[in-house]
């Protein structure tokens, strides 16, 4: 199934959505704003821990459902930076399972992946 991804999620938030299988992440990466602006509620999203330009065909990482995508301005405290607002994203995901990268096309800083679903028993080998 053809796919976008979201790149360089957190082994926190990662097990997190293992673990709850229904989650909402808060994600500020100018090219996971970007990945998220091309998906609506229903499709599917995968999630890595690697890099933009890390991901490559064999990539693991979570098959999510979108339930809901929200964009919102943050102000940041001055002594902080030197912008004063940041755009985030939440979006609320249901676990769907693991898979693995079998094609990807990169597009205007947005990585598209045919991915394919890995079986349980492929899941207990690791």
């Amino acid at each position: 199934m053809e796919m976008v991804v979201l790149v360089g999620i957190s082994r926190r938030a990662l097990d997190s959505l293992i673990h709850s299988p229904r989650k909402t992440l808060e994600l500020r990466s100018a090219r996971n704003i970007e990945a998220l602006s091309h998906v609506k509620t229903g499709d599917r999203v995968f999630l890595t821990y690697d890099t933009f330009h890390d991901v490559t065909k064999g990539t693991g990482g979570i098959i999510a459902e979108v339930l809901h995508v929200e964009s919102m301005e943050q102000r940041l405290p001055w002594e902080e930076s030197d912008e004063r607002e940041v755009m985030v994203c939440r979006v609320q995901l249901r676990l769907r399972g693991l898979g693995k990268v079998v094609e990807l096309e990169r597009k205007d800083g947005v990585i598209r992946a045919l991915v394919r679903e890995m079986l349980p028993h492929e899941m207990a080998m690791g």
